[in-house]
């Protein structure tokens, strides 16, 4: 017989105030060995500290996913030995292993919990935040052990499932083929589910929830009087179709005496046009439509003159039209339109399409406008994209564009992982160059920054296209890849970026996770790290990009101290 590799106890036999001793361990005894092996080493993995802080609620999360795909695995290698019929070791062999590498799990978890907090606070200390305490372990546990338990309990009820459905095919079929369909028959069927009906519900609810937020009108915020503005009574986009993101945008930034009183200088007041999802049945509805409020405004007259693809729940960044604004004295006009209502790293999954389609048909409508004004008068016309906004945004620059009638740069933030010229750029990056701050060929065309500007060092002059990639190395929208469950990634190579802990380790399947959650809280940290990105790192982009005159060091250190949010 071969010896089970499920953990065994006797249950006391008498005494009633021992019988919660009793269930505790026949509960534990049904678990394999093998599993909670597994499942203890990947939970000590994943209480090591990955790109961002994490509240002891995410972490303990986090770790009890973990505990639960680490129980997985150990009960899927168990399986396997048995499918393939690997002889069993000897009962006293098998119980002298099993003592070893209990002993060693144990003694990893102590070691690890012991070094939480100080992981933590590694982090903690490079973004300039409150420290965690002590209790933090604590109250990871007291998380993560639930969250991984219920896990564990509900594929074990679909693996009873499984069970049950290769013991009505056995009748019929080989036994070992039974439990191969029957494995892959429910599997397959769980996808369906998950993928073809609880996926999009669960979207449909978050887009509905996002969509009611969208109608939201926020105190304080009033539709503009004046003409020139989006929004106000003369406008072609009406207030509530400009979306709640949209309305922020319009009446946020800068006004002519605000640019006026820091510069010291005459200014303009900055053209903002912004089309919501309700402008328009389409993309490209959309996008028409916001071409003419630019021709109505007067945009086309401005010196620069601002393609800007939002985020996934129609976000703007001000800290990069603020700072736009005030470099060139208010002689801007930045247009954007609206394809989504959910956050990027749901988009990115969900429907990184909207995105492209939307930025393609207004970077159509506008280009197409622009590239018929005369050279000599016509607006500098730029790109701008923060996270999916610059997937939407790069997507539209077509080969066409390069060589027919030259656009004047782009500055591109956060790009997402999946960027399909910044994944070119990246992997045929200059030999030497770490992957967090690539140098790409001469630099002439394409330059990366990070919260210390890169931009100026000994490369060749700019070419007549200039485009810069904002990115911190903290950044996990950025930096997260599904190769990084089984390959560590190169970002992780020395020279590390200087906001990721020293204590960051790639562990497989592990790192991918804890990346993954960092995605969902990339927005929470500090400004200047993850996915925030600060004023004075676009100052340092738009500078380079688009050229403003009359700025000395000394004066744009000083736009840096005044636009901070």
């Amino acid at each position: 017989m071969r010896e089970s590799f499920e953990i065994k106890f006797d249950a006391p036999k008498s005494g009633y105030s021992s019988w919660p001793t009793a269930f505790l361990l026949g509960y534990i005894g049904r678990f394999s060995f093998c599993g909670l092996l597994v499942a203890g080493l990947l939970f000590a993995a994943s209480l090591t500290p990955s790109l961002l802080p994490r509240p002891f609620a995410v972490q303990g999360a986090l770790s009890g996913v973990v505990l639960a795909v680490g129980y997985g695995i150990g009960v899927f290698l168990e399986w396997l030995w048995h499918f393939m019929e690997v002889p069993a070791l000897p009962a006293r062999g098998s119980r002298v292993i099993k003592l070893i590498s209990a002993s060693a799990m144990l003694i990893s978890l102590l070691f690890v919990l012991s070094h939480v907090v100080m992981w933590q606070n590694s982090i903690h200390h490079i973004m300039s935040m409150d420290t965690v305490d002590d209790t933090y372990s604590l109250f990871v546990v007291l998380v993560a052990f639930p969250v991984g338990f219920l896990t564990i309990e509900f594929f074990r009820l679909l693996g009873q499932a499984i069970t049950l459905l290769s013991r009505q095919l056995k009748k019929f079929i080989p036994v070992k083929m039974s439990a191969l369909i029957g494995f892959f028959s429910f599997s397959y069927l769980l996808f369906v589910v998950a993928n073809g009906t609880l996926g999009p519900w669960v979207l449909h609810k978050i887009d509905r929830l996002q969509y009611q937020l969208d109608q939201i009108v926020e105190d304080g915020i009033t539709p503009p009087d004046d003409p020139l503005m989006t929004g106000s009574p003369s406008s072609l986009i009406s207030w509530y179709e400009a979306g709640r993101q949209g309305r922020r945008f319009i009446v946020s930034g800068p006004s002519r005496q605000d640019i006026q009183s820091f510069s010291g200088v005459d200014a303009k007041h900055p053209i903002r046009v912004y089309a919501g999802l309700r402008a328009g049945k389409t993309e490209r509805d959309r996008a028409e439509i916001a071409l003419q409020e630019l021709k109505r405004t007067g945009a086309f007259e401005r010196s620069v003159l601002v393609v800007a693809i939002p985020t996934g729940t129609g976000m703007i960044d001000r800290a990069a039209v603020d700072s736009l604004e005030y470099l060139h004295n208010g002689d801007t006009a930045i247009v954007g339109v609206q394809y989504s209502y959910l956050s990027s790293y749901v988009s990115i999954f969900a429907e990184p399409q909207y995105s492209q389609n939307t930025a393609r048909a207004l970077f159509d409508a506008v280009y197409d406008h622009w590239r018929e004004l005369p050279k000599d008068t016509r607006p500098k016309l730029y790109l701008f994209g923060l996270s999916l906004g610059s997937s939407g945004s790069e997507a539209s620059m077509d080969l066409h564009v390069i060589l027919y009638d030259l656009i004047d740069g782009a500055v591109w933030s956060g790009p997402p992982f999946t960027n399909r010229i910044w994944q070119d750029v990246t992997e045929n990056r200059n030999d030497g160059s770490p992957e967090w701050l690539p140098r790409y060929r001469d630099g002439s065309m394409i330059r990366f920054t990070a919260q210390k500007n890169n931009l100026k060092k000994s490369y060749n002059p700019w070419g007549p296209v200039r485009i810069v990639y904002i990115q911190y190395a903290s950044d996990p929208i950025t930096f997260f890849s599904t190769s990084m469950f089984y390959k560590r990634p190169d970002w992780m190579k020395r020279p590390r970026g200087p906001d990721v802990s020293p204590y960051l380790r790639w562990y497989p399947i592990v790192t991918g996770l804890q990346v993954a959650f960092d995605m969902i809280s990339s927005g929470s940290t500090p400004m200047g790290y993850g996915h925030i990105y600060s004023p004075s790192s676009y100052i340092d982009a738009w500078v380079e990009v688009t050229q403003p005159a009359g700025w000395s060091e000394k004066s744009l250190e000083k736009l840096k101290e005044h636009i901070r949010y």
